[in-house]
């Protein structure tokens, strides 16, 4: 069952090799464009790892079930949470870097994105 829910998510979620979200989007047009076309892909990253989040902790639920003992649940939200306050500090710097500029923005959402995708791989390889 979890083997189905994993390929559903793959034909979801678009992997892209870009190495800059906002690359993605740069035939978008201008920089509200750009930002829009930004936005919406770390929408699409948010809705891809809630669900790869939902498979990983199926997978944890099934393990600790297996093996007697409450550890890989509880496991999985400590580090789900320490992962989202890594990325929301790791991003807002990459933000500050950016002085205020027009920028900004796009840069925090592009390193979300980043970030996420990231973590949506690292998540779908706990639940095999």
């Amino acid at each position: 069952m979890i083997k189905k829910i994993c390929l559903f998510l793959l034909c979801l979620y678009p992997f892209h090799v870009a190495a800059d979200p906002s690359l993605e989007c740069s035939d978008a047009g201008s920089q509200v464009e750009i930002g829009a076309c930004v936005s919406e892909a770390a929408q699409r990253v948010e809705a891809a790892m809630g669900i790869a989040q939902e498979i990983a902790m199926a997978s944890a639920q099934e393990l600790d079930e297996v093996t007697g003992r409450a550890v890989a649940v509880p496991a999985m939200n400590t580090a789900q949470e320490a992962w989202a306050a890594y990325r929301d500090a790791q991003c807002n710097a990459v933000g500050a870097s950016f002085g205020g500029g027009s920028g900004t923005g796009i840069a925090i959402q592009s390193c979300k994105i980043e970030l996420g995708r990231a973590r949506i791989t690292e998540l779908m390889s706990m639940a095999q």
